[in-house]
Formats: C-alpha cells, structure tokens, sequence
C-alpha cells in the first residue's frame, strides 16, 4: 500500500482495498466524512491518515482486536459501541465476524484551529482524547442519528450542518475524556445576533459555514455554536432550516415560481430534498401547500 497515495480517511476508503465495502459516503467538502461500510470478517488495518475517525459499531461482533493509537485490545463489541481511532496512526483491526460500520472522519486541517480556539489554546489531541477505547454514549449516538437521518434527507450534510454536528460530537469525546470545555454563560450579543440572522437571511441560497456566522460574531465557531443556541433556543442549522421554509411558504403563496426553483431559491438542492423537508415540517408536498393557501376550502354555514 502507499500510504502516501491517500490523503484523507473517506480517499483511502473510496480508492483503497475496501473501497467495494462501502455502502454510503457524504462528505460536505472535507468539513466532516460520513461512511457506512458492511464486509466480511478478516482485516480492516489501514495506513496513518490525518483524521479523527469515530466508529459506531451498527451490529456488535464476538471478538475484535487491534490497535487504534491507545495500546492492543482484545474484545468482544455490542451492537451501538463507539470507538475513536487516532490521527496519523496506523490501525490495526481485525474482526472475527461481518460487521457494519458508521464512521465519522473530522479531518485536522478543518478541526485543529476550531478546538484550539475552544480550549484557549490549551487543546492536545494527545491528552484530551479516549483513542482506542470502546466506550458509550448516548449523546453521541444520538447525535450521529440524527446527523444520519438528516443527510437521507437532504444529501450531503451543508458545510453549516457539519461544523455544528462536529463541535457537539467533538466536545462530548474531549469531555469523555477528562477535558471538557469551559460551559456557555450566555448567549449572543444584541448586535452579534442580528447581524447572524440577516447573514442567514441574505444567502439562504448558499451552502453557508459556521464559520462565516462566527466570523460576523467576531466568536470561535464553537463558542458561535453554542451560544446561538443559548439566545435562540435552537441550533444555527435548525434555524436555517426554519428561515428557508419561511421563504418557500412566501414563495408558493405568492408567485408561480417551479417548486424546482423555489428548492434552489432557498438553498436546497433539488424539488425532491425539498419536499422531503416539506413532509417532515409541514406534512404535505410543496405543490399541496400551494394549493392549499391559495384555494382554501371556504366555511360552510347553515
């Protein structure tokens, strides 16, 4: 193998010798790799690659063994287990059964800078992290769930998806991992919000980045994430995603525009992401709420 051949974790996965195992990749331009890979018992080593990779073992297996970058194990996993395998380490793994795997690569170039920034400068990936170790956590899980279900039904996770999902999943392991980061005391400022949501509103269409909210906040990212959540309730990706169902209500109420255009308007890709989003939140189609508010069914009096 070359290892100089591959880059990152989702390249050597798409390209490498188990490239035929994959089953799903989303990646949202190297911010976060998302994979899902089902083979057969027998070795699944791979090269030193600059990733953090975080593993949900989706079947469970009788005996796993190996080296993820914190010393050889030798165990039996269950059916949810996580596991997190060191940047720039060689792993070893080998499994005695089939096994279903959801990974979750977070490439250093794009995370370094957001947990340094995070920790004060103080952040190691040396001493802050439970590499090697299986463990749980039901936060986590629930996060990657989430992120899962929300790239079936949208594709590929934004750029504003991914940042957010990774500092909320990433802080968690550091936390599992005896250095937490400092907690939240507020929320954002007057102005800072302001200026964030007008942001959001101007490029609806576009594949907008924690980072450009945080950077109109003069905040980290991590810090932006989680006290936009402290002043608006929710997190930034799900206030976006309310402010482009807004504009595509306005849309079908009151122009004749394609619902094809109307899902490039707002910022998804297509008519069928879409009225997906369309079901989840307003359970009908784009083309059924159009009809709707424009032929309202008219009261019967007697």
């Amino acid at each position: 193998m070359n290892v100089q051949s591959h880059t990152s974790f989702a390249q050597w996965y798409s390209k490498g010798p188990h490239a035929s195992h994959v089953r799903t990749m989303k990646s949202p331009g190297g911010v976060l790799d998302l994979l899902e890979v089902q083979r057969p018992a027998g070795d699944m080593s791979r090269p030193a690659l600059p990733d953090i990779v975080l593993m949900e073992d989706m079947l469970g297996c009788s005996r796993v063994r190996g080296d993820l970058g914190g010393g050889r194990f030798d165990l039996t996993t269950g059916k949810g287990t996580l596991a997190l395998a060191a940047p720039n380490f060689a792993t070893r793994v080998i499994n005695d059964e089939t096994h279903q795997l959801r990974s979750l690569a977070f490439p250093l170039a794009q995370w370094q800078g957001v947990l340094d920034e995070a920790a004060d400068g103080q952040f190691s990936f040396d001493t802050s992290c439970i590499y090697g170790r299986v463990f749980d956590s039901s936060a986590i899980r629930s996060a990657l769930r989430n992120l899962w279900a929300l790239c079936e039904e949208e594709g590929a996770p934004s750029r504003l998806l991914a940042r957010a999902a990774g500092c909320e999943i990433l802080a968690e392991l550091w936390r599992l991992g005896g250095a937490p980061f400092a907690p939240v005391k507020g929320g954002l400022a007057p102005w800072a919000e302001r200026r964030c949501l007008e942001l959001m509103r101007v490029r609806l269409s576009e594949d907008i980045c924690l980072d450009d909210l945080a950077a109109e906040a003069q905040l980290s990212p991590f810090h932006f994430a989680r006290m936009f959540k402290q002043s608006l309730g929710v997190p930034p990706r799900v206030h976006l995603t309310r402010l482009r169902l807004e504009r595509a209500c306005e849309l079908l109420e009151k122009t004749d525009l394609p619902v094809t255009e109307i899902a490039l308007e707002v910022g998804y890709s297509s008519n069928q992401v879409l009225a997906r989003v369309f079901l989840k939140h307003q359970r009908m189609s784009p083309s059924e709420y159009r009809r709707a508010v424009r032929n309202p069914v008219r009261q019967i009096s007697f």
